[in-house]
């Protein structure tokens, strides 16, 4: 991977990805997002519907309120949607990045569904 010209808000310089890596590394994001909410209703730590279509995840929450997650694949990025607002992340240095803040996506996203399920969750990267 190479890097692409910075973004405009962060400095940030985007990995140059072909639209196979892009769909790669999305589809592993979806998947790891997938069995650590499996994980979850497992082991009986916190009721979360996943349900997926393509490349868009739905995570609805215990209060009913939801997450989005989904790819554009046009763009090469990764966008959320929680009751806090939308983001828009681009692949930097191989991590998900937010494209005005530089907010690490995993973070973000753990910080968003923490919020909603009233309890701490922790979504990380597959290793």
């Amino acid at each position: 991977m190479t890097s692409a010209a910075p973004s405009a808000a962060t400095g940030l310089q985007p990995d140059v990805l072909t639209d196979a890596q892009y769909h790669e590394l999305t589809q592993a994001v979806l998947a790891g997002i997938e069995a650590q909410v499996d994980r979850w209703l497992q082991d009986d730590v916190v009721d979360i519907d996943a349900a997926r279509t393509g490349g868009l995840l739905e995570l609805t929450l215990p209060d009913r309120s939801k997450l989005i997650v989904n790819t554009q694949p046009p763009l090469h990025e990764l966008w959320l949607a929680a009751r806090r607002g939308g983001y828009h992340f681009k692949c930097v240095g191989g991590r998900w990045l937010d494209t005005r803040e530089g907010q690490e996506f995993f973070a973000l996203l753990s910080a968003c569904a923490s919020e909603q399920a009233g309890r701490t969750l922790t979504f990380q990267a597959a290793a």
